[in-house]
């Protein structure tokens, strides 16, 4: 577990990332009440599942957090959200793609110097239509990418990429090869964004140690037996390398069939 946050730290800047799997459904089960005693910065979350007129009850405005929802047209399906302690300089909804905007996939807050994207990357893991959806947003996003590189902003791109990288990011590879999220061609899309795009999986910077995953399948015991895949990321461009500090999984307690990443940086506000 991390060691809590100490007055004396204020350069540290804490992000959490988190597919709620229905925001409404996280909070039943305690996401709130938690993440009141992390004191974040930001807090990114994707598939939210709701329209933001659905989420009347306070718990959905953290006290001590602007707060910014980014909808799927479709009711009930994708959705993301960013709490950031900070007022954003600059709220950006969408990266450019209707597709993938339309169904709510991109939310970027414009703080001074950083900028934090909660990014919900689509799965294809429900037939060949959507994998080649996934596809098209991974092309598009692609080029996306490559506009943030060029911003003298560093960036942190937070969220489900709904894609393991390497063997060491899920227990059963040998028998995932063929599936999507392990697919050779997605697999290679991230060797580019963490090769020739410049950006870097932050949490790899600190932790290299296996059977640490964020993602684990309802079916069997999974979650019990640590079946899992490392699906959920804090991809980092370079002026943000030799900040991370440290980095954990949260899963004392389950809001979601994801976990919490969280992700210390250290970062004064304002740099």
């Amino acid at each position: 577990m991390m060691p809590p946050l100490h007055p004396q730290e204020k350069d540290l800047f804490r992000i959490i990332s988190l597919n709620a799997n229905g925001i409404r459904a996280a909070a039943r089960k305690g996401v709130f009440e938690w993440l009141c005693d992390q004191k974040a910065d930001v807090v990114c979350i994707q598939e939210t599942k709701a329209q933001v007129h659905q989420l009347t009850d306070e718990c959905f405005q953290p006290q001590g957090y602007h707060c910014y929802y980014e909808d799927a047209i479709k009711k009930g399906y994708s959705g993301t959200a960013i709490y950031t302690r900070h007022k954003p300089k600059k709220l950006v909804r969408g990266y450019g793609d209707k597709e993938f905007d339309d169904e709510g996939r991109y939310l970027e807050v414009q703080l001074e110097g950083i900028n934090i994207v909660s990014l919900y990357l689509p799965s294809g893991s429900s037939g060949d239509v959507r994998q080649e959806a996934k596809y098209r947003c991974m092309a598009s996003f692609a080029e996306h990418l490559k506009k943030v590189r060029r911003k003298r902003s560093e960036t942190v791109i937070c969220g489900d990429w709904n894609i393991a990288h390497k063997e060491i990011d899920l227990k059963n590879w040998r028998q995932n090869r063929k599936n999507s999220g392990f697919l050779p061609k997605e697999r290679a899309w991230l060797d580019d964004v963490f090769g020739d795009y410049g950006f870097t999986d932050a949490f790899r910077t600190v932790e290299q140690a296996p059977d640490t995953y964020t993602w684990w399948s309802n079916r069997g015991r999974a979650w019990d037996n640590n079946v899992g895949w490392r699906l959920d990321y804090q991809v980092v461009t370079p002026g943000l390398v030799d900040k991370v500090l440290r980095t954990e999984v949260y899963k004392e307690q389950r809001f979601s069939d994801h976990a919490p990443l969280i992700m210390d940086y250290d970062w004064a506000h304002g740099d």
